[in-house]
């Protein structure tokens, strides 16, 4: 097995962990972190493909796409995590309401 392999896998291992906790928690802090698991697990994918032949270098466009999706990734996270500490105040509970419950 090889490491772009090794590597890849372990991508869909993290998406697949993530895409779980997404799903299961209803925590908004857990759903938060579960798509930064989604997201990291996307780039290591990403860059572990990123070779255009077996023994040549690495392509610099999926990697330039890595960074960028970092960026956006925190920038991403910082609004989450602001919507949330609204959605405490509004409601004084870190999770959604339920639609059935009113």
């Amino acid at each position: 097995m090889s490491v772009a392999v090794l590597y890849a896998v372990t991508g869909l291992g993290l998406f697949s962990l993530g895409l779980y906790a997404l799903i299961v928690r209803a925590h908004l802090l857990r759903k938060i972190l579960a798509l930064n698991i989604m997201g990291s697990g996307v780039f290591l994918v990403l860059t572990a493909l990123a070779r255009r032949a077996p023994d040549g270098p690495p392509d610099p466009v999926p990697h330039a796409m890595v960074i960028t999706g970092i960026v956006v990734a925190v920038a991403a996270t910082a609004l989450a995590l602001v919507l949330l500490r609204r959605v405490v105040e509004t409601t004084g509970q870190p999770r959604l309401p339920d639609p059935d419950s009113e």
